[in-house]
Formats: structure tokens, sequence, C-alpha cells
């Protein structure tokens, strides 16, 4: 029987998962602290249904990225606030010439699959794998991540 020291321990060795996907589809602390809790709350309601049909770290992401994708679309239909240090951190980022936060600051415009197909890549996760989570072919997550690359070398130019 599952109970709950298995589930803490699963996320506390695969916490980096949810970190990760956390950090790619938010941009503000509170926001990646909300949708971690979310996420975690999310695999503790889906956890007594895992049956070790897939990895467990294929099963986190799964949930992690549906979670983050749901919550995206929760937060469009409301109204977005922005706060005078958000906009301030935002302009901080803008004026910061570091390639690496360029290429994150180019990722975050990518549309929530894009982001999640790229997420995976840079985790150095096989097409295989990026299709089990995914639910898309492995020639699907080839020429999509294919393109999603090119897309990414046009911005930064």
């Amino acid at each position: 029987m599952k109970n709950k020291n298995d589930f803490i321990k699963i996320i506390s060795e695969n916490e980096k998962i949810i970190l990760k996907i956390t950090s790619f589809y938010t941009d503000n602390k509170q926001d990646a602290e909300d949708l971690y809790q979310e996420t975690v709350l999310n695999l503790w309601k889906a956890f007594k249904n895992f049956k070790n049909q897939s990895k467990i770290s294929t099963w986190i992401y799964r949930i992690a990225l549906n979670t983050a994708v749901t919550q995206i679309r929760k937060n469009k239909k409301q109204p977005q606030k922005t706060t005078i240090n958000e906009q301030i951190q935002e302009i901080n980022i803008e004026k910061h010439n570091d390639l690496l936060d360029i290429l994150y600051k180019q990722i975050r415009k990518l549309n929530e699959l894009e982001k999640a197909l790229i997420l995976l890549y840079l985790e150095h996760k096989n097409y295989e794998t990026i299709s089990e989570i995914t639910g898309l072919s492995e020639t699907n997550v080839a020429t999509r991540i294919s393109r999603i690359k090119q897309k990414l070398k046009t911005d930064l130019k």
C-alpha cells in the first residue's frame, strides 16, 4: 500500500524536476511557489493511482507539465496584475546581457508545448522518453524540437 512516507520520499528524490518546470513556466518567485504547491498537490491526488507502468520521473514530468499548462490557461482568463517591483525586475532582466538569461527569456515566449519539449530536451531526455511524457510520436517530437531550435536561433540573432 502506498503511503505518505513513500510519497514524501518520491517528491524529495525528484524535486529538481518540479523546480525546473516551475521555473520554466513562471516569471517570479511567488508564481513559482504557487505552481510548485499545486503540482505537489496534483501528484498527491494521483499517487494512489500510479501503477508503476512508467518510470516515476516520467509520471512526475507528465503531471507537472499538465499542472503548469493548466495554471497558465487559468491565469490567462484572469486580468494580469503587475507590481512596480515586477516591472523593475523585467527592466533589469532586459538590461542584463548574459546569454543564458536571454535564452531563457526567449524560451519563456514559446507556447506551452514548445516550452515542455525544449525543457525535456535540455534535460537530455531522449525522444522516446519525451514521447512518453508528452504523448506525441517520436517523429513529431524530433520535428518539433528541430523547429524550436531554429526558432530560438532566429530570435537570438
